[in-house]
């Protein structure tokens, strides 16, 4: 849910003056600070023709790894992660707050969205058709991240008196670093809360409360409808905010009983519009796949050639499910288990629907449908121009199929971002209490404070604070990658003992025993 990938930053504040000083005063404060920090965690590394941030390598480099080191577990591990889902081996007393699938759609509300709307139109604008078959390769190496920091958040989780969980990379970083000593440790842990912090108040919170009231008063009339009034964004954004509290003050049961519903929702229709689009063109889907394949082995003019093209691909990838960031490791520490491992297998299937399901749909739908705009993508960024708006690329191809569709991408874009804003409220919620503390005073406070920048994400841009949030997200994948490395022994061991017992039959057995103890309870 990398922001870059997705829309410009909605401007609402030009009709209230002293608003609109507010934000250039906070922005041009920021330009700075921002400029230096992103050149610092996006540093570019050059391969000929080609430039590319140096974390997207870090990212991929370690999904090749673990990939490898856990013998391709995206083959072997995706039944089990379905039987684990279904609930085969689980039982309604295993320690957690909310079930496997509610625990997956959870975390898939915090990468599924904008990235891959937006994304895929702009990748393909810089790489062409063929960017989206290194998407899909990435996405397939990224599911290897996901499934070790999944089991690792699970693993060293703190289940409290309450029943409630406190885990992810906030638990297990101290661990994995201890042997740097005790202070490095927290240092390390410490610069991973509050970038997760940051960019949980700015870039999952304003930023998506920003393209929901943008989005929402585009299909209304634009700023000429009823949203087009100075106190239309304020009133809007307290409404937001409103349906925001009543899901978070809830906590991670209500957040994951929300998007269990919301999430299949939001990717149904935008999944139905992509079908609807490639059945109505089926006769030219053969040609569409083959010119993703052919585009990634022989891009035309493309620049870099095919290391171009891949680069393009792995890095919208990357930003799009971050794999490796450790976010969804929060997320999925929630669930109710008492094999850690178990939720790791299901974490699997978070870069699958995210990257390879969703971004494959899109593309195939671009390229049937899009082929003018597309190629007028293409032209644009080969003869020097910005990239397009990848969002608009993806709209317009639609269009021209289905005039209608740029209100189906509205609603989805309100639905990507709202089930964003909520799932970073937790893991905001899990850096502040490493921060400053559990407690029902401190939980107060972060949900104040949070749903006071929801309403100001409406009313004002803060496009350079957003971009200094962006830019932090990525500073947690340097952190956490290294932290998963110290603990990859500690992963293969789970792995191999659950897999055993799941061949054994152990596994059911224990399931339906601990079902049976309870019933005669």
């Amino acid at each position: 849910m990398h922001i870059h990938s997705a829309l410009p930053m909605a401007t609402v504040t030009e009709d209230v003056g002293w608003l609109a000083a507010i934000d250039e005063a906070i922005n041009n404060a920021f330009a700075r600070p921002t400029e230096i920090f992103s050149s610092i965690v996006f540093f570019p590394i050059t391969i000929g023709d080609v430039s590319f941030p140096a974390v997207v390598a870090w990212l991929i480099l370690a999904g090749i790894i673990f990939t490898i080191y856990f013998g391709v577990p995206q083959l072997r591990g995706l039944k089990v992660g379905y039987e684990v889902v279904r609930g085969r081996y689980s039982s309604k007393d295993d320690p957690g707050e909310v079930p496997h699938f509610q625990a997956l759609t959870s975390a898939l509300s915090g990468t599924v969205g904008l990235g891959n709307i937006a994304g895929v139109g702009a990748a393909m604008a810089l790489g062409g058709p063929g960017a989206t078959f290194w998407m899909i390769c990435a996405g397939l190496i990224g599911m290897a991240t996901k499934f070790a920091e999944c089991t690792l958040g699970v693993k060293y989780r703190e289940v409290h008196e309450d029943g409630t969980v406190s885990g992810g990379p906030f638990k297990y970083l101290p661990i994995a670093f201890q042997k740097l000593g005790r202070i490095p440790a927290k240092i390390l842990t410490g610069i991973f809360a509050v970038a997760i912090l940051i960019f949980g108040i700015a870039g999952g919170n304003m930023f998506q409360a920003n393209q929901t009231f943008a989005q929402v008063q585009n299909v209304t009339g634009g700023a000429d409808g009823f949203l087009g009034s100075a106190g239309a964004a304020l009133i809007f954004g307290l409404v937001l905010a409103f349906f925001v509290a009543i899901v978070i003050l809830g906590g991670i049961k209500s957040i994951g009983a929300t998007t269990s519903r919301l999430v299949p929702a939001m990717g149904g229709i935008y999944v139905l519009a992509c079908l609807f689009v490639i059945i109505a063109n089926i006769d030219q889907v053969p040609g569409a796949f083959g010119a993703i394949i052919t585009g990634a082995f022989d891009p035309q003019g493309i620049a870099g050639g095919i290391l171009g093209v891949l680069i393009v691909g792995f890095q919208r990838a990357s930003f799009s499910n971050e794999a490796g960031v450790g976010s969804a490791a929060i997320a999925h520490s929630a669930v109710k288990t008492r094999r850690p491992v178990s939720e790791g297998f299901v974490a699997l299937f978070e870069p699958l629907v995210d990257t390879v399901l969703i971004c494959t749909m899109t593309a195939l739908a671009i390229v049937i449908a899009g082929a003018p705009s597309l190629q007028a993508g293409i032209d644009q960024v080969q003869g020097g121009g910005d990239t397009p708006d990848g969002v608009i690329l993806t709209s317009d191809a639609f269009a021209t199929v289905l005039p209608w569709f740029p209100i189906v991408l509205a609603i989805a874009v309100v639905l990507f971002a709202y089930s964003t804003l909520i799932t970073w409220s937790y893991y905001g919620l899990k850096a502040w209490e490493f921060l400053f503390g559990r407690g029902k005073t401190a939980e107060i406070t972060y949900k104040i404070v949070f749903l006071f920048f929801t309403v100001a994400g409406c009313v004002l841009t803060f496009s350079q604070v957003i971009s200094f949030a962006d830019a932090a997200l990525f500073v947690c994948a340097f952190v956490n990658l290294l932290g998963v490395y110290f603990l990859l022994p500690v992963i293969k061991r789970e792995m191999r003992e659950y897999l055993a017992d799941r061949k054994s039959g152990k596994l059911l057995i224990l399931g339906i025993e601990k079902d049976e103890l309870r019933t005669e309870k």
